[in-house]
């Protein structure tokens, strides 16, 4: 089952923290896979925000859903009280319109910034693209602006930050070329904010 869940996060970096908080609290394990998800305003109201989703084995799919029909996020430990939650047929709180999006859209592998998947901590430093796909859940590389999947032995330099996509129902890592004919995650761990430069 997936649980969506949401506090209303301004940022990506929050929603990961929400995420990681979460499956911590639930005891989920490490590798259980989450996703941070962009709520538009229109659709769950007020401001748009990033909302999280988890995949719940099934063992840990009835105590969840406990908390969700009890509607006392703060029952969990280390789980703040205003976070929204939806399992199932299961909604709390004010932003569960947010929370049922990401868990639509990770129930669906059709949206969603994959933050936590089996691997993930494996990939760090420089990689080939076949021990990419071989070490963990991601299932292909796509390189912006080519027509072509790189070959498995080209370089990833990964700068320890890897975060795919949902796309086309597969967990996808969008790429760009880099400098030496090896490529780079698409999404870099620290983005420099717009106008940064010229305030």
């Amino acid at each position: 089952m997936i649980l969506g869940f949401d506090a209303g996060s301004r940022t990506l970096q929050q929603a990961e923290h929400l995420l990681h908080t979460v499956a911590q609290a639930l005891g989920l394990p490490g590798d259980a896979v989450g996703c941070t998800h962009f709520v538009p305003a229109d659709a769950a109201g007020g401001d748009p925000h990033v909302a999280c989703s988890l995949a719940v084995p099934q063992s840990a799919a009835e105590s969840v859903a406990e908390s969700v029909a009890e509607s006392v996020a703060a029952s969990v430990a280390g789980v703040p009280a205003d976070v929204s939650w939806v399992l199932g047929e299961h909604r709390a709180g004010p932003l569960a319109d947010g929370a049922a999006l990401a868990a639509a859209e990770h129930e669906a592998r059709r949206g969603g910034r994959v933050a936590a998947y089996p691997g993930r901590d494996l990939l760090t430093g420089t990689v080939r693209v076949g021990e990419l796909l071989g070490r963990s859940a991601i299932e292909r590389v796509v390189v912006l602006a080519s027509p072509d999947p790189p070959g498995d032995d080209v370089l990833v330099v990964t700068a320890d930050h890897v975060r795919p996509v949902w796309r086309d129902g597969l967990m996808t890592l969008l790429a760009m070329p880099a400098a030496g004919g090896r490529v780079a995650p698409a999404e870099v761990p620290n983005p420099t904010p717009c106008c940064a430069d010229h305030a």
